[in-house]
């Protein structure tokens, strides 16, 4: 057959093939190939890379010989034959690999290996399954698995007053509230190296010109670490946040509270007579942190407020209003930003906003706060604490001394 005629119908078919199906292809050719008469079927199969039985099928359902019914490509059956019927032990191999514990194979070559689709066929194959990774990912998804990133649920075992303790938290606020009395939510922020180190998150940059930062995040001595303390107002949706330079202490988080209660707290709540401070369990204002009490007792002393205290059962501090309310909201306002200056940071705690109307106030607190500090038994019997009848080593109130 002329070369220019194998040319000729290799442009048309390329012209064409992006719109054809698997049956029309295969008529198109067959069409063609009768078309050119004898040394067609060579021609047209040359042009088009379609076998020659495939072109000789097309011409068979163009007789009427080997018509197929309406709206198939396919004689029943024709085709590859699903891999799941060619090797039905497959889907339980893939399965036994992927969970191991729950399919009864802790001995499983892959337990304790990434399972990428890759390894997977890798290890199918060594077992006598001929399958590619594409074809283990389709497998997957088909049983009902897809990738996933892991998910903070468990929270341990749980205190059986635990309910009842959030019960209690709730009531207490309420009637702060009613009473238009202040009730505060306090924590600590993780501390944040400084440094021009990688902020996880992205921010809007010219295409290709991404921040540069240090290829280690090895935290700098020199630098120093920001200590964020906030003090959550429950009523007002504001905040209060020191950003401390030393330690993490129950000394510093009451210096907190104070200047909170100096900057804002006192011009919110002019007839105050309680401040009702819900916190978490451990860190700096743990509810056996004996330093916490003694200095909360200083602070009521200062002001002449009542100070109630309602702490969160151990290993429920993700249910505590300052962590959805505010430290949220300020990842999410710095994310992508290097932390690299005390000021930085301070800035960036402080112009975060949400379309409900969080103010945040934040200033650098440059004191230094020991660590350790012991506190003696003679201090400790000062402290003017009255427990609470439910679960008094949560709930107390600490009254002035004078």
């Amino acid at each position: 057959m002329d070369g220019r005629i194998v040319q000729w119908i290799r442009s048309k078919y390329r012209g064409l093939s992006d719109d054809l199906s698997e049956l029309t292809r295969r008529r198109w050719a067959a069409v063609e190939a009768v078309s050119l008469g004898r040394g067609g079927i060579t021609a047209v199969s040359a042009a088009t890379g379609l076998a020659h039985s495939t072109i000789r099928r097309g011409i068979g359902e163009l007789d009427g010989d080997d018509a197929l019914p309406f709206g198939r490509q396919r004689r029943h059956g024709a085709g590859r034959k699903r891999i799941a019927l060619v090797d039905p032990g497959l889907q339980a191999a893939l399965e036994r690999l992927v969970e191991p514990d729950s399919r009864g194979d802790p001995q499983s070559p892959l337990r304790w290996t990434c399972k990428s689709t890759r390894r997977l066929a890798q290890e199918l194959i060594a077992q006598g399954h001929a399958v590619s990774p594409t074809k283990v990912r389709h497998l997957l998804k088909e049983a009902g698995y897809s990738l996933q990133a892991n998910r903070k649920t468990r929270e341990g075992d749980a205190h059986p007053d635990r309910d009842a303790q959030f019960r209690y938290i709730n009531r207490r606020v309420a009637a702060q509230q009613r009473q238009e009395q202040p009730a505060i939510s306090v924590d600590t922020k993780k501390k944040e190296p400084l440094g021009n180190l990688k902020n996880p998150g992205q921010a809007w940059r010219r295409k290709g010109k991404p921040r540069e930062v240090d290829v280690h995040d090895f935290p700098d001595p020199r630098k120093g670490k920001a200590v964020p303390y906030g003090v959550y107002d429950l009523s007002r949706n504001e905040a209060w946040v020191s950003v401390g330079v030393s330690s993490d202490t129950a000394e510093f988080a009451v210096e907190t509270i104070r200047t909170w209660w100096k900057r804002l707290g006192q011009r919110r709540y002019p007839r105050a007579r309680r401040l009702l401070i819900t916190a978490d369990s451990g860190g700096s204002n743990s509810s056996r942190n004996r330093l916490w009490k003694v200095e909360l007792q200083g602070l009521s002393n200062e002001t002449g407020l009542e100070i109630e205290v309602c702490h969160f059962p151990p290993g429920t501090s993700k249910w505590n209003k300052i962590e959805h309310r505010l430290f949220c909201h300020v990842t999410r306002n710095w994310r992508g930003q290097p932390l690299e200056t005390y000021e930085i940071v301070v800035n960036l705690i402080g112009s975060t906003t949400t379309e409900s109307g969080l103010m945040v106030h934040a200033k650098l607190d440059a004191s230094t706060y020991e660590k350790g500090r012991k506190i003696t038994n003679e201090e400790f019997t000062a402290v003017n604490i009255r427990p609470s009848r439910f679960h008094g080593e949560w709930n107390y109130m600490i009254r002035p001394n004078c």
